[in-house]
């Protein structure tokens, strides 16, 4: 079959892929902060949660309902901080993934993809990375909401979830504390992988020019 890429594009384009689908798992997940509520494991992401209170009017009273789902609306996200990184991680994992896509194209297509391409999707993969990054940071600072001080004891501020760092309570046990770090190491591992692949990517097309970077 007929590429565009170098073996070590193709390799590139693998990567470029994994590292993708792990940033946009990751930030699909609401497993980012583990905590407790009313003796109830909550977990959190930038724009889903997994047990929350709800009224209860047969027995008139506030119970956990064991589920996960994202918030009602934008606004209903806890802080502003994390609407922030909701928009920004989302847009990393975007670009990160529409290059991710075309370089795998480039793959089964010949020159589909030449130099200036790949400078281009490296330079997006460069931004995409820098956005994600820039959201993980982005994430503490909203742990001073009143949702998350409910999950910690109320001992919870920014880049401080309390004494029982990083498990914000003690009722989180030690699968669920892994867990939580596997989805923030999947968006870190992502990001660096893809600053690794937008300075590498220039040199893996097989053509200086490709279909979608030929001269006119």
């Amino acid at each position: 079959m007929a590429s565009s890429l170098t073996c070590v594009g193709v390799v590139w384009a693998l990567l470029s892929f994994l590292s993708a689908a792990a940033c946009c798992v990751g930030f699909f997940m609401p497993y980012w902060l583990l905590g407790s509520q009313m003796d109830k494991p909550v977990s959190f992401g930038t724009f889903r949660r997994c047990s929350y209170p709800v009224r209860d009017e047969e027995r008139q009273a506030t119970v956990m309902l064991e589920q996960c789902g994202r918030y009602a609306s934008f606004q209903a996200i806890p802080s502003l901080e994390w609407r922030i990184c909701t928009v920004v991680t989302g847009v990393g994992c975007g670009l990160l993934l529409l290059v991710a896509l075309t370089a795998l194209m480039g793959c089964c297509v010949s020159e589909l993809i030449s130099r200036a391409v790949g400078r281009a999707a490296g330079g997006i993969q460069f931004v995409g990375g820098l956005l994600i990054g820039s959201g993980c940071a982005l994430y503490p600072l909203g742990w001073d909401s009143e949702e998350v001080q409910q999950t910690c004891s109320n001992a919870s501020d920014q880049f401080e979830l309390g004494k029982s760092l990083p498990r914000c309570s003690s009722h989180a046990n030690a699968r669920d504390q892994q867990w939580g770090h596997h989805f923030e190491k999947a968006l870190g591992v992502g990001s660096i992988s893809q600053a690794v692949s937008a300075w590498a990517s220039v040199y893996f097309p097989k053509r200086p020019h490709g279909i979608l970077g030929q001269r006119r």
